[in-house]
């Protein structure tokens, strides 16, 4: 029996982090928190006039499923108060940000990627997302009076060759939108990623753990 069990364990080890990942949870979280601030989750919904528009909580998703339980948008300490400058600057344009998606849990990444293998779209599980880390953003540009979405090269999550953001575009105005939300982010600390133009990831990533604590937990938690 004592060798029965000794084999069965490392197989249910292997089943658990098949990907090679042990992403940091709830109790870890928040004992990395208290030793260092910066590690807290802030709740995106706390800025002042930043739109949420979490499709990941609805099937208008490129999974056709509901992904999450909470339509919610989080971020690391440092990465909300880089957007809260971004917001005031966009303000007196009569901008603002909406906001896709934020920190994401471990757990969402591995489904993605199960879904749809083509890592030039989706975070390879094996190293985790900068959205696990708490340090990415998908987002667009709002006209603040209307509510409306500024017209950009194509929809939010496309997987097509016009969503990079260095595919060139012939519309003048959409082109002039990509710049300035492009702009408006790396004026504060933010990169563009090389596939997508809506997924900003915060300079300084490296540091932050992969996660994979849900919504509700962390709701729990405040």
């Amino acid at each position: 029996m004592k060798c029965l069990i000794l084999l069965l364990f490392p197989i249910t080890l292997l089943a658990q982090n098949k990907y090679g990942l042990t992403p940091v949870k709830l109790e870890e979280y928040k004992q990395s928190v208290k030793t260092n601030a910066e590690n807290e989750l802030v709740n995106l919904a706390s800025i002042p006039a930043v739109v949420l528009d979490i499709r990941y909580a609805t099937p208008n998703n490129f999974t056709g499923e509901k992904n999450y339980n909470l339509p919610r948008a989080y971020a690391r300490k440092p990465v909300a108060e880089a957007l809260k400058k971004i917001q005031a600057d966009l303000k007196p344009q009569g901008l603002g940000l909406k906001i896709f998606d934020g920190y994401r849990p471990y757990s969402a990444t591995v489904k993605f990627y199960e879904v749809y293998r083509d890592t030039t779209y989706v975070a390879s599980p094996y190293k985790g997302s900068r959205h696990n880390r708490g340090c990415a953003l998908d987002l667009t540009l709002i006209d603040l009076k209307t509510g409306k979405e500024l017209q950009m090269p194509t929809e939010w999550d496309s997987f097509k060759k016009e969503a990079w953001p260095s595919t060139p575009v012939a519309d003048p105005k959409i082109r002039a939108n990509r710049k300035l939300l492009i702009d408006a982010m790396e004026k504060h600390g933010f990169k563009v990623n090389s596939s997508e133009w809506w997924h900003f990831d915060f300079i300084g990533w490296q540091k932050f753990a992969v996660m994979d604590i849900d919504f509700e937990e962390l709701e729990n938690d405040y």
